[in-house]
């Protein structure tokens, strides 16, 4: 029963997105995303929380933001955002978008997925913003747990010299990161890198762009999840 539920609960989140999640034109588009933002997209819920953290000089990760939190973050000397969430034409986006440019700061976007092997093509792009953004910077995802944990963890790993067993604490429940579930894909990353780095140690950034192969990963993690459950 409550499986059916939450399935057309997502067939309806799936239909609203795309009539009425993807403008901001109008006054009554407006509110039909901002609706779609609370409600959907859980903008709620983040009102009083914001999973703010410093993950090093300069960087921090969070939740994502809204104007308000945005306002804040501006005020704190922040001027470049960092979403690892793409630039899709959703409703969050759009808002967010439009709160940067009033403010005077510089959008950045990365497509990563929280469970799923990240896009090879994506976390070089990561890494290249890494170097190049201007700081300080935030960095978030939906909840800023698991894609903003996984991205603190390869800032920390790539731009701080930080090792991987010190790095991989941004992926933690201290920001409401569950290993235990699909998200654990994200950990399995940190744990295949570290064990090829313990015979034949190399930067992260390197081992990502001639070792990673995210179809053998997500594989390995399947199996993983399957002995778990036999």
């Amino acid at each position: 029963m409550l499986t059916r539920i939450a399935q057309r609960f997502k067939e309806f989140e799936r239909a609203s997105r795309s009539s009425i999640g993807n403008d901001i034109s109008t006054p009554q588009a407006r509110r039909a995303a901002w609706w779609y933002t609370e409600l959907f997209d859980h903008a709620v819920l983040r009102r009083a929380w914001s999973n703010f953290a410093e993950v090093g000089p300069g960087a921090y990760r969070a939740n994502h933001p809204n104007h308000q939190r945005l306002e804040y973050y501006r005020s704190l000397g922040i001027r470049s955002v960092l979403t690892l969430r793409g630039n899709g034409s959703g409703a969050p986006f759009l808002f967010e978008e439009e709160s940067c440019r009033q403010l005077g700061m510089t959008l950045h976007y990365v497509a990563l997925n929280a469970r799923n092997a990240p896009d090879p093509a994506e976390l070089a792009k990561l890494f290249e913003l890494f170097r190049t953004i201007e700081r300080p910077f935030l960095m978030h995802c939906k909840s800023g747990a698991d894609r903003a944990g996984l991205a603190s963890a390869l800032y920390q790993m790539a731009q701080m010299g930080l090792p991987v067993e010190v790095a991989r604490k941004q992926l933690s429940f201290r920001y409401l990161h569950i290993r235990a579930s699909e998200t654990g894909i994200l950990d399995h990353l940190l744990d295949t890198y570290a064990a090829h780095n313990a015979g034949n140690p190399i930067p992260i950034e390197q081992w990502v762009a001639t070792e990673y192969d995210p179809e053998a990963l997500e594989r390995s993690f399947a199996a993983k999840r399957g002995r778990r459950r036999s």
